[in-house]
């Protein structure tokens, strides 16, 4: 499976709507006009009216008139990131996406207890890389949203990632609790809960998925790797979901896919009421067009 078998499978599925807070942006319009071109959903554009249309006809100007395009005009970032998230929360939209806009601003309005999107579960990122020389996505979580999780925000963490992956059509998905070493160490918290999240997916705890561990990167994703050690089990180097330790791992583990490896990646925000494309403002448009992509393949159609 590729990135692009998301953007094919995105445009097979009927009546979404994305609702974008500050879209005047070129590499947002950009990536609006390639999923429109893609027919993925349509669109309600927040932003100030005169600075999106000007825009609009400099650079996209079969935006300006398109039957999927909607323009709603707000004063200011923090307006329109309320008014798109409201506009989720009333099911006029079903993906919400930031476009240039803090990313501070946007969380705001989305933990807002009066109109935002919370559900009660855990919101965690969950990215999904194609890496040359890998047949499947690789899935990475949390490597933007929760700084140090506990054993219980790692379960709720596996399962926004397996509804992610079940989602883009990896049915049975095998997750790799990344720790330093294959074995359980007292000293090391993440082996613990590596060894607690495969006993609660063997009793029943933890479904949809496989959980496999402690395990390292390298024994985690190659089976020569898992082999070399001694890992001779039924899911050892064949992982699809990474579940990191903490921020910082993922982060560095994010990082180095995307620069060293120059893997193509999309991402999601999931846990709240709609999957939240909160892609940073330095993405391109390719990375943003992914990244909607999933979001949209993730909605509970």
């Amino acid at each position: 499976m590729r990135l692009n078998d998301l953007i094919q499978q995105a445009s097979t599925l009927d009546d979404n709507v994305v609702a974008v807070a500050t879209a005047a942006d070129l590499e947002v319009l950009e990536a609006v006009s390639m999923a429109i071109e893609h027919d993925m959903a349509s669109f309600r554009l927040y932003d100030n009216e005169q600075k999106l249309k000007e825009m609009m006809v400099m650079h996209f100007p079969h935006l300006l008139k398109h039957p999927k395009v909607f323009r709603h005009h707000v004063k200011n970032d923090q307006q329109a990131a309320i008014e798109a998230v409201k506009s989720v929360r009333l099911n006029e939209a079903n993906v919400l996406m930031k476009g240039h806009i803090p990313t501070a601003v946007i969380l705001k309005a989305v933990l807002n207890p009066d109109f935002g999107l919370r559900t009660g579960s855990v919101l965690s990122h969950v990215a999904a890389f194609e890496i040359n020389g890998y047949d499947r996505l690789i899935f990475v979580t949390d490597a933007a949203m929760n700084i140090a999780p506990d054993l219980a925000q790692k379960v709720q963490i596996i399962q926004n990632a397996v509804k992610v992956a079940h989602g883009v059509g990896v049915l049975n998905p095998i997750v790799a609790p990344l720790t330093a070493v294959e074995i359980v160490n007292p000293a090391m918290q993440p082996t613990l809960d590596a060894a607690a999240l495969v006993v609660m997916n063997t009793r029943g705890q933890i479904t949809g998925c496989v959980i496999d561990g402690p395990v390292a990167l390298d024994n985690a994703i190659s089976v020569e790797a898992a082999h070399h050690k001694g890992l001779t089990g039924q899911y050892a180097g064949q992982a699809d979901i990474l579940l990191v330790p903490n921020i910082e791992a993922g982060n560095i583990l994010y990082k180095s896919l995307v620069y060293f490896a120059r893997a193509k990646v999309g991402a999601v925000i999931v846990g709240a009421k709609a999957p939240i494309v909160l892609t940073s403002r330095s993405d391109n448009a390719e990375s943003k067009l992914n990244s909607l992509a999933l979001a949209i393949c993730s909605v509970e159609q």
